[in-house]
C-alpha cells in the first residue's frame, strides 16, 4: 500500500484509505448541507431556497438553524430561480436546490434570463446528478447538466469529487461573486480528500503521478482527467495500470468552468495523450471542455469516458456505472486505446 500512496502528489494530502475496501463512504449532497450551515454562520446574507426537496437536497440543517433565512418555494422550480435572482441582485447570497433534472433542467430558461444574464449572485445546487441516482431511472438522471450550464455566460461550474470537497465548494461559492452551478450526487461515494487537501475554485489538483512499473525515469504516458464520483474510479484504474507498466497522471478537475488551462496543458504536454472521465454525457461536459482547450493550444489523442449519447435506466448505481462503460476496466481500456493512437 505504501508503494502506491507514495505515487500520490506529495503536495496533495488525500485519505490514506483510497484503495481500501473500508474507505469511508458519504454522498456529496451531505457535504453541501454541511457547507451551507458553515456559510450561513460566516455570512448573514446567505439565504437558502428549496423546491419541496429540503431533506433530499440536505438543505434541512440550514432551515432548522436559520429558519428566518430559509424559503420553501414548493414544486415550482421556475419560481425558485426567479425569486433567487431578485435576492441575488439585492445584496443577498441565495442558494437554490432541487434535483438537477428539475434545476437546472426544468428552469434553464429562467436561470439563463434572470440569473446569468443579470450576473445575479445566485448559487444553483443540482442534486441527484448522474446515473448513480440508480433506481429513479432515466427521467431523474441528470446527464446533460454540465453541458447546459457551462455554455451559459457568467456561469461557473463546480463538480466536487467527494463530500469534503463538496463542503469546501459550497463555502467557496458563497464567496464568489456571480452565478455558480454546484453538482452533487445522491449515492454514497468514497471520501478521497481530507480537510487539509487543497481546494481552490478554478485550480485542478494532480492526485496521482506514476511513470509505470520499471519505468521510473520516464514521464507518465497518459493524463486521466476526471471530475465527481469517477475520480475514485480513475485512481483505481491508475493503480492497476501502474502494475502493468503504464504510468499516468490522475487530475481532479473539479472546476469545469473556468477550466484550469495551465494544469491541463502541462499534463497533456508531458504525456501526449489524455482521457477524460465523467458521469455525464461525453458531449459538452468535462471532455468537451478539455477537447476545446487542447484543440486550440495542444492537439493530442483523446478518449472520452462517460455516457455515449444514450440515456440511463433504473438499476443499482454501481451496476449502471459498469453497464454504461464508466468503470475501472473501461478507463483502462480507454487509456490503452489512446496510447495506441499516440504511437
Amino acid at each position: 500500500m505504501s508503494k502506491f500512496l507514495s505515487m500520490l502528489n506529495s503536495k496533495v494530502k488525500l485519505s490514506s484509505k483510497i484503495f481500501d475496501k473500508d474507505i469511508e463512504q458519504r454522498a456529496t449532497r451531505d457535504g453541501y448541507g454541511e457547507g451551507l450551515v458553515i456559510a450561513g454562520d460566516q455570512n448573514s446574507n446567505v439565504v437558502v431556497l428549496c423546491a419541496d426537496l429540503t431533506e433530499s437536497t440536505r438543505s434541512e440543517a440550514f432551515s432548522k438553524k436559520f429558519p428566518e433565512r430559509f424559503f420553501e418555494v414548493g414544486v415550482a422550480e421556475q419560481n425558485l430561480a426567479t425569486i433567487a435572482s431578485g435576492l441575488g441582485v439585492s445584496g443577498k447570497i441565495p442558494f437554490i436546490s432541487s434535483y438537477a433534472t428539475f434545476s437546472p433542467g426544468r428552469n434553464w430558461e429562467q436561470i439563463r434570463t434572470t440569473i446569468s444574464y443579470n450576473d445575479s449572485n445566485v448559487k444553483i445546487a443540482g442534486a441527484h446528478a448522474g446515473i448513480s441516482v440508480g433506481p429513479d431511472g432515466a427521467t431523474h438522471q441528470a446527464i446533460e447538466d454540465i453541458a447546459t450550464m457551462r455554455v451559459m455566460a457568467n456561469m461557473k461550474v463546480i463538480v466536487p469529487c467527494d463530500a469534503i470537497e463538496a463542503k469546501k465548494a459550497t463555502m467557496a461559492a458563497a464567496k464568489i461573486w456571480g452565478p455558480v452551478y454546484l453538482r452533487f450526487g445522491r449515492e454514497k461515494m468514497p471520501v478521497l480528500t481530507t480537510e487539509e487537501t487543497p481546494f481552490t475554485p478554478g485550480k485542478a489538483e494532480i492526485f496521482w503521478e506514476s511513470a509505470g512499473k520499471g519505468s521510473r525515469k520516464k514521464n507518465p504516458q497518459v493524463a486521466i482527467i476526471g471530475c465527481g464520483s469517477l475520480v475514485h474510479y480513475a485512481l483505481l484504474a491508475a493503480k492497476e495500470l501502474d502494475e502493468e507498466g503504464i504510468g499516468a497522471y490522475v487530475v481532479n478537475c473539479h472546476t469545469i468552468k473556468p477550466l484550469d488551462e495551465k494544469t491541463i496543458l502541462e499534463v497533456a504536454e508531458t504525456c501526449g495523450a489524455a482521457v477524460t472521465v465523467e458521469e455525464h454525457q461525453v458531449l459538452g461536459g468535462l471532455g468537451g471542455a478539455v477537447a476545446e482547450l487542447l484543440a486550440k493550444n495542444l492537439p493530442v489523442p483523446m478518449e472520452f469516458i462517460g455516457l455515449q449519447n444514450i440515456f440511463g435506466e433504473s438499476g443499482p448505481p454501481k451496476d449502471l456505472i459498469e453497464k454504461y462503460g464508466m468503470g475501472v476496466k473501461d478507463i483502462k481500456a480507454a487509456v490503452k486505446k489512446v496510447l495506441k493512437r499516440k504511437k
